[in-house]
């Protein structure tokens, strides 16, 4: 535990904010870490089952909620948020419209966001160290046990929408959160006030109307938890409202009337990488597990592995208008190692008939 100065508290925030800037943080704001309230909505949230297979969000006590438990000694947390957007809403409401196009949500078209984040954090706590001298801290960027976006609104990053992503009056919501834990006892901004006002726009959008209610997502139903988070087989009531989302769903972000203010990120760290941003879904399901991992060296999406991209893919084709093409791709993996894959192609040759019409 450091304690420092009135004449260094009262200039260290400033510095801190300039450099994160400098550093390519779009934002910088500081919190204390009372998240009594957000610890009460996170027990209700993981009580209604709403956490799906995502055990994590509960075998760590309340170390989520209470960052002393996690970061002995913590007292502030300095807050960032990064601009991500690569290429404008318009292009990725094109591609949901063309069912042959591979949909990714946006934050994963570029290198992964885990290491870009991290190595700024990194070395905007080393230039605080080097101003004041060895303190205690821990970077955080969606890598522990955080309440991030809850730590971010008490920030003045943003506010939590009713979609539960954070939004920001300036910025819209296409950014990513960072977080350094520290031992030094920082003065706060003020926390964001909500603007979501009576727009349920997200609600009405969600293609599985997984916000079951504002500010309450139910992760089973979500796009992004069943392409993303879940392991084993995409329930059949949502395969057809997937579309052709084969990894995440940006929907409630294309559809929030606050990202109408959201700028090109200037970060090319998040510029698209192997053309993700155009790929189509035959070519990418035809890529082996080799091809897999090498185009998606250095991505957010190598950690779901190539069966479950398959799997994601799979549906999207069973999805798509039946052509011979399409009939093609799906039965050169009919007898595909997995039966993960194998079960999601049978569904896909059935469900948009391409076997029954092709089959002669």
């Amino acid at each position: 535990m450091k304690d420092l100065s009135l004449s260094i508290l009262t200039e260290l925030p400033l510095l801190i904010k300039q450099w994160g800037q400098e550093l390519g943080f779009s934002q910088v704001g500081i919190s204390d870490i009372n998240l009594s309230a957000a610890e009460k909505h996170l027990e209700n949230w993981i009580e209604k089952g709403f956490h799906g297979e995502m055990d994590y969000m509960h075998k760590h006590g309340l170390k989520r909620s209470r960052p002393p438990l996690l970061q002995e000694g913590t007292r502030s947390v300095i807050s960032v948020r990064m601009d991500y957007l690569p290429e404008p809403m318009t292009q990725s409401e094109e591609l949901l419209k063309n069912p042959l196009a591979a949909f990714i949500s946006r934050y994963a078209l570029g290198r992964d966001y885990h290491k870009v984040l991290r190595n700024r954090l990194q070395t905007l706590a080393e230039k605080i160290q080097a101003e004041i001298g060895v303190f205690g801290y821990r970077a955080f960027v969606d890598s522990a046990p955080v309440l991030e976006k809850a730590i971010a609104e008490k920030a003045g990053l943003g506010w939590i929408g009713k979609h539960s992503n954070l939004i920001n009056r300036k910025a819209g919501s296409w950014f990513f959160l960072g977080e350094i834990y520290t031992d030094l006892e920082l003065p706060s901004d003020n926390a964001s006030e909500a603007h979501c006002g009576k727009c349920v726009a997200c609600l009405d959008i969600c293609p599985t109307q997984a916000i079951v209610a504002p500010y309450q997502v139910d992760a089973r139903r979500c796009i992004s938890y069943l392409t993303i988070e879940l392991h084993g087989a995409i329930p059949v009531e949502f395969r057809k409202a997937i579309g052709n989302r084969i990894y995440g769903c940006d929907d409630c972000q294309l559809i929030c009337p606050w990202n109408r203010f959201a700028k090109i990120s200037k970060e090319h760290d998040f510029n698209p990488r192997h053309n993700l941003n155009s790929l189509q879904l035959i070519e990418a399901f035809s890529w082996d597990e080799t091809a897999f991992l090498r185009k998606m060296e250095g991505s957010a999406i190598r950690r779901i592995g190539h069966e479950r991209w398959l799997r994601n893919i799979a549906v999207a084709l069973g999805n798509a208008k039946s052509s011979m093409q399409v009939q093609q791709a799906l039965l050169a993996k009919q007898n595909h190692p997995s039966e993960l894959v194998r079960e999601h192609v049978l569904w896909a040759l059935e469900n948009n008939q391409t076997f029954q019409v092709f089959k002669t």
